[in-house]
């Protein structure tokens, strides 16, 4: 007898041709992200070039009850990719078109595998750009918006969420939605945008998005500020937040992940010791007031002094060296795994929350740098994992104790990289048992066979 998932490859591969694949090398390539948990097979990959596809797809794993796990560039963190069910991994790396765009409206409409850096490339001769950076520039704006993301702009800019004005999307039975709109609000309906926004493929399958953009700002300034005392450039962050000053980015690396980052990509001049990287957008006048502003501030919390890096080529090195800070990492221990932790709390609180986490690391025993986004009060510690059998048990203790000391100062056990498998433990210790009910009776109702990335959010 034929079974459910025969069935749908049988029928897909009359669709999609030699696009619907049982390739073994692609198969193990779409069993995992980036990631601890265990890699699963799936069936199939399917690689999807329209809408129209997606659906009819869609449509008929449903009718067969066949798992589909949407795919974009397999750089998620939390196991979001893995098909822990076996099943159909849809991979929509294709659907890679620049649909539109509205210079005078500043906003645009693309496919969902479209990558943040290949849309700025795009945008560029136009003087537009779009902000939202999580530090994967292969990342697909498609995958941004199922888990959510955020990243190193978002402190000025905002995160996916707010720079999302609507979405196509494909449900669990085949059905094409179309949420939101071009305009920047509507009193409308129910917000089905931010609905499917973090749903991380559960609810239905993102195919086309609708982004606000940004102009490119006339001058940009960026600064590394280094301090003796991990204290210290914490209270900066808070203090400058506090201040208002209108920072675009402001990032911190301890003495640990600073001298990863040195190494790995060659910085000069720079100690392995507590630092804040800075940028400021504006005019060349309000960039100077906003970097005299925040200077002064890290003064007063013993910082070494500010070292500019004005020129483009500059710049770009350092952001660069920033979002290689993972490989910089695993570079420390070879053979090592990586388990990156991603708590936020409010920013009032956020002194006591990475100095907590900087002393159980200590007390671990572990070597975990820390890295983060600290203007919106979210760092990460990326826990380098031995091989050693129970160093993956060990480790994930740590990361319960970080998530802890989180959710009792008010924050979240993820701040941006979502719960796939990772975080469903904690769902409800944040939420509460009556949210996460609705949550369910949600996923229930939109898909009722259970297809859509299933074993992922909730715990069963």
């Amino acid at each position: 007898m034929t079974s459910p998932v025969e069935t749908v490859m049988e029928q897909a591969s009359r669709l999609l041709g030699d696009r619907l694949t049982v390739n073994a090398a692609l198969r193990e390539q779409h069993s995992h992200g980036e990631d601890t948990n265990p890699p699963r097979l799936p069936d199939a990959v399917a690689f999807a070039e329209t809408t129209e596809e997606v659906a009819t797809l869609l449509a008929l794993c449903h009718a067969h009850g066949v798992p589909v796990i949407p795919f974009g560039a397999g750089t998620s963190l939390e196991g979001h990719v893995t098909p822990v069910r076996g099943g159909i991994s849809l991979d929509l790396t294709r659907m890679a078109r620049v649909l539109e765009v509205n210079q005078a409206d500043m906003d645009c409409r693309i496919e969902a595998g479209v990558t943040r850096v290949a849309l700025n490339r795009h945008l560029r001769d136009q003087g537009l750009f779009f902000p939202v950076d999580p530090g994967a520039g292969e990342a697909t704006i498609g995958g941004m918006c199922a888990t959510r993301a955020s990243g190193t702009n978002a402190v000025r800019y905002g995160t996916i969420r707010e720079n999302v004005l609507g979405l196509t999307v494909v449900l669990a039975d085949g059905r094409v939605i179309r949420t939101g709109g071009r305009v920047r609000k509507s009193s409308t309906g129910y917000d089905l945008t931010r609905l499917f926004i973090g749903s991380e493929g559960t609810l239905g399958v993102i195919t086309e998005i609708a982004l606000r953009l940004h102009g490119i700002p006339e001058a940009a300034s960026v600064a590394t500020c280094q301090f003796a005392e991990l204290e210290g450039a914490v209270e900066t962050v808070i203090a400058v937040m506090q201040a208002g000053i209108p920072v675009a980015r402001i990032e911190l690396l301890d003495d640990v992940q600073m001298g990863a980052c040195i190494a790995y990509s060659k910085l000069e001049g720079l100690a392995a010791a507590p630092t804040l990287l800075f940028e400021f957008h504006g005019t060349p006048a309000s960039v100077a007031e906003q970097a005299e502003g925040a200077e002064a501030i890290a003064a007063g919390f013993g910082a070494q002094g500010f070292r500019w890096a004005t020129e483009p080529e500059a710049r770009t090195k350092l952001w660069q060296a920033r979002h290689d800070a993972y490989w910089a990492n695993l570079a420390l221990k070879p053979g090592h795994k990586g388990l990156t932790t991603d708590t936020i709390v409010p920013i009032s609180r956020l002194a006591e929350a990475v100095l907590g986490a900087k002393q159980d690391i200590l007390d671990s025993g572990f070597t975990a740098p820390i890295v983060g986004h600290v203007g919106d009060g979210n760092f990460h510690a990326l826990i380098l994992v031995p091989p050693d059998p129970d160093a993956l048990a060990r480790a994930w203790a740590l990361d319960r104790k970080l998530v802890a000391r989180a959710l009792a100062l008010g924050g979240s056990c993820s701040g941006e990289h979502g719960v796939g498998i990772g975080k469903r433990e904690f769902l409800e210790q944040e939420h509460g048992a009556e949210a996460l009910a609705v949550m369910r009776a949600l996923k229930t109702t939109l898909d009722p066979r259970g297809i859509l990335n299933p074993g992922k959010m909730f715990l069963n």
